[in-house]
């Protein structure tokens, strides 16, 4: 260390995941990034030391699906309350959706409007998707050259009937737009799920008075999910569009899109925590917190899921934080309810759990689908993703041997509802690093430091 200065803080004895391996070894960190991996005398030299023996230490994870909603939704969830349960659930950076703000991220001055809101507010670093919607394809370079990660599309409805919100794409738009980005050379996200399957059977299931949980799946088969995704990836193929799929549901939407990526596609897949941890069932215990689109699946179809993880298929696993208040969830019947998971802070936890714990998936396949290919697809890389030497020091540590119930008192997130309030988690998040600064920690809470930055 001689020559090099000072070290800001070193996080020693832990079990550290790398890109290929896991063992127990020492961090050095300075002026924010990693300097150092290796075996540090006790006597180090750092302004902070910090003991992680028995913990394990992770790259804090990048969430590329979270919906925030500011500008102008603030009371469902904000920055501050939103990167606070990221960062308590080991988030050390997201990417805010476009939808569900007011106005829409569909132009460079509602994407200001996003940055303002922000701006000294976020408890991690953020990136933002840009939106492809009807009537707005020349505003997407203007939002690729203002520096968002890429644009987020909806092939069925997103359901809200206000006057400016954000729309689904007809095929028109699909295409045009996918070749505009291809020019740009950014990636086109897709909710996936087909709005003439999808309408016509919810309103199906209206008419004729089923308005169970169970009819709610119902109206949006696997089938609809499959439709979509290869209408979108054979304009891919007609217009070289790289595209990444969010939130799939099922077996056959990930082989589709393996499939195609094997054709010689540019296109990854994302599923959800949700979906590998709840099934329908839940939806009679639980109501409409565990309601989303695509819904949730069957217990079989969870364990195809947990396989195609395990096989190496799946690219990334995001939360698709999507909060509400409480009260949205209440109706007099199912499809009325507002579709979203709030997750924002037990994705880690939840994945750790489940597939490392439970299933003995590799960590170091599970910081690839939590960290490091995230920030490779959206080309954040150069500083995270990954505990390497001259990364950002963001960084997670894992209490393995740390079982807990999710209490609703635990959440950061503005209205504490969660379909895993009352489970058993099999680990806890103990701290998260941004950027070698303390931002959470188990027992008291969120730090005290300098707010996330936007990454362009």
């Amino acid at each position: 260390m001689s020559g090099q200065g000072k070290l800001d803080l070193v996080i020693k004895n832990g079990t550290v995941v790398l890109k290929d391996e896991v063992r127990i070894l020492d961090i050095g960190i300075r002026e924010g990034r990693i300097v150092l991996l290796g075996e540090l005398p006790d006597e180090n030299n750092a302004e902070t030391t910090v003991d992680a023996a028995g913990l394990t230490v992770m790259a804090g994870m990048i969430d590329v699906h979270v919906h925030l909603n500011e500008p102008g939704l603030g009371e469902w969830e904000g920055f501050e309350s939103g990167s606070a349960a990221l960062a308590a659930g080991g988030c050390t950076t997201y990417v805010d959706m476009p939808l569900n703000g007011i106005p829409p991220t569909v132009t460079v001055s509602a994407m200001q409007q996003k940055l303002d809101a922000a701006q000294g507010r976020s408890q991690v670093d953020y990136a933002l998707w840009g939106g492809l919607v009807p009537g707005k394809l020349h505003e997407l370079k203007p939002l690729h050259e203002a520096g968002v990660v890429g644009f987020k599309a909806f092939m069925s409805s997103p359901g809200d009937p206000s006057e400016d919100a954000f729309r689904e794409v007809d095929d028109y738009t699909l295409l045009e737009g996918m070749k505009i980005i291809a020019g740009l050379n950014k990636v086109l996200a897709l909710h996936a799920e087909s709005e003439p399957i999808v309408s016509k059977l919810g309103q199906a299931m209206r008419a004729e008075g089923r308005l169970s949980p169970a009819d709610y799946v119902a109206s949006r088969p696997i089938i609809a999910e499959l439709e979509a995704i290869n209408r979108a990836l054979f304009y891919a193929e007609q217009t070289g569009c790289a595209l990444h799929f969010v939130h799939i549901s099922s077996e056959a939407g990930v082989k589709a899109i393996v499939q195609a990526r094997e054709r010689g596609l540019d296109v990854t897949v994302e599923t959800c925590p949700h979906y590998l941890t709840l099934t329908a069932a839940d939806l009679d215990l639980k109501g409409a917190v565990a309601k989303c689109s695509p819904p949730l699946r069957d217990e079989a179809e969870r364990e195809k899921l947990w396989q195609e993880i395990a096989a190496g298929h799946v690219d990334m696993i995001s939360s698709d934080h999507s909060p509400c208040p409480a009260s949205m969830k209440e109706a007099d019947n199912f499809f009325d309810a507002w579709g979203g998971i709030a997750g924002a802070q037990s994705s880690m936890e939840l994945i750790i759990g489940e597939g490392h714990l439970k299933r003995g998936i590799p960590l170091t396949l599970l910081s690839r689908l939590l960290s490091s290919a995230p920030a490779k697809r959206f080309g954040l890389h150069a500083g995270k993703g990954e505990i390497r030497i001259g990364a950002d020091a963001d960084i997670v540590l894992i209490d393995l041997n740390k079982p807990y119930i999710l209490e609703t008192h635990h959440l950061y997130h503005r209205h504490k509802h969660s379909p895993y309030i009352g489970e058993t988690f099999h680990c806890k998040i103990a701290a998260t690093y941004l950027g070698g600064q303390l931002v959470y920690d188990e027992k008291r809470g969120l730090g005290e430091r300098k707010p996330g930055r936007w990454v362009r």
